[in-house]
């Protein structure tokens, strides 16, 4: 459907996918614009346990997917700055690609 112009695995079905899915979000609820209601003192003091969390769960040895994404998705509801905000927002779409890779290279389980 598109030119390959990624460089990683997966990323060109992700990409693939996530145009898919806006291009249905926009036909349902068409072009949105809200706040973004982020960068408060509890978004912020949620961030820093969510990052304490992964470092420990990783330290451990039982760290997870789950526990990655948390702690992204929590850093970027902590940002107020607009261009950090959206950097953080770029690191969960890559977390996102990485966790679906991850999830599409398993052998298919046996039923």
């Amino acid at each position: 459907m598109y030119p390959t112009l990624f460089s990683n695995p997966g990323v060109k079905d992700f990409a693939e996918a996530i145009d898919a899915e806006r291009t249905r979000q926009l036909a349902k609820f068409g072009e949105q614009q809200h706040p973004d209601g982020t960068g408060n003192k509890s978004q912020q003091d949620r961030a820093a346990f969510a990052r304490r969390w992964c470092e420990s769960a990783f330290a451990s040895g039982y760290g997870t997917w789950a526990d990655i994404l948390a702690e992204e998705v929590a850093e970027a509801e902590a940002e107020r700055d607009p261009a950090k905000l959206r950097a953080e927002l770029i690191q969960v779409a890559a977390v996102c690609a990485a966790w679906i890779r991850d999830i599409d290279s398993r052998p298919t389980p046996a039923i």
